[in-house]
């Protein structure tokens, strides 16, 4: 059989039960970022597609071309009909498509699949979703679904109040500017060379900053390094900021560093990838619905690695707002 062949070129067992599974599984739309994984997803999709087809999957599928696109592909998708879409791609696929869902009114309706080929794969280490995308394409197959909450970050961006979902974790501050850095200055070296430029940089030029903050209606003004809002555990590529975070209890665990020393914030680091860190004096973490931001300097946003814009800023919770496929 052609199955058994292919399904033998690829690694796979041959499975009758994948194939009585597979025929109950809804036709997907499948959108691709082939820049993901430093343009490594471009090389590994024809053998992506290949497991799915071996997988007796039905689907579509679309590459992206553009930063942005994944948002215009999903909100096309919807508009078809698919109930079910899968992000081929990194983190920042998976942002995209979620928002573009939104857009179309339909991030509840729809369930979503994710192979990761990015190189951080922070959100699915909490989702628990394989890794490695062989593995990825047969939980495609999986009846498991988790039901999730989506943040809300309300920003500015060229003078005008803009909105944006997010699905793992934002933030202002330190983490926000080596965003800024990477996105601004380093992109073109690749994602983790930038990323550690970008985290070099800031560590140079970055200083502390007063923030006017509102946690669930309750004001104060403290000093801070950085403030992040996670649903997901991990970021950065592997750090664990928020390491008890559940995605779906309807809170951020919300990380706030204080007005920390640069000596003493390059020491923390090693913590932070640990999970570790939250003993530190200067940490404090607190579980919050809706967090209003307001800095004393300029101070960009981001939200799951992507920079969007400058605070003051707004974050909110969306509960049970996604089905992943797990």
């Amino acid at each position: 059989m052609w199955y058994t062949s292919l399904s033998a070129k690829l690694g796979l067992e041959y499975s009758p039960e994948i194939q009585k599974r597979s025929t109950n599984v809804p036709r997907m739309q499948i959108i691709v970022n082939p820049a993901a994984g430093a343009g490594k997803t471009a090389k590994k999709w024809p053998q992506i597609m290949e497991l799915l087809r071996s997988l007796g999957l039905d689907f579509k599928h679309d590459l992206t071309e553009a930063p942005g696109h994944a948002i215009e592909l999903a909100k096309a998708a919807v508009k078809k009909g698919y109930k079910f879409v899968v992000s081929v791609g990194g983190d920042g696929t998976i942002h995209e498509i979620v928002n573009g869902l939104y857009e179309a009114g339909a991030s509840s309706d729809v369930t979503v699949g994710i192979v990761n080929t990015g190189t951080g794969a922070d959100y699915i280490r909490t989702l628990g979703v394989p890794r490695r995308y062989k593995d990825a394409c047969k939980c495609l197959l999986s009846p498991n679904r988790r039901t999730v909450d989506l943040g809300v970050v309300e920003y500015m961006k060229n003078g005008k109040r803009e909105k944006r979902l997010f699905v793992n974790f934002a933030g202002i501050g330190f983490d926000a500017e080596v965003v800024k850095a990477t996105t601004e200055k380093f992109k073109a070296m690749g994602d983790m060379p930038s990323y550690l430029m970008g985290l070099f940089s800031t560590l140079m030029s970055y200083e502390n900053r007063d923030v006017s903050i509102i946690i669930d209606g309750k004001s104060g003004v403290r000093r801070i390094c950085t403030i992040m809002l996670n649903h997901g555990r991990y970021a950065g590529g592997g750090m664990m900021p928020a390491p008890n975070a559940d995605p779906g209890d309807g809170f951020f665990d919300m990380v706030i560093i204080d007005d920390i020393t640069k000596p003493d914030l390059i020491m923390s680091i090693p913590r932070i990838y640990r999970g570790t860190h939250l003993t530190h004096p200067k940490v404090t973490l607190m579980r919050a619905r809706e967090v209003e931001i307001t800095p004393t300097l300029a101070s960009a946003v981001q939200a799951d690695g992507e920079l969007l814009g400058e605070a003051p800023a707004r974050f909110s919770v969306l509960p049970a707002a996604l089905q992943v496929i797990v």
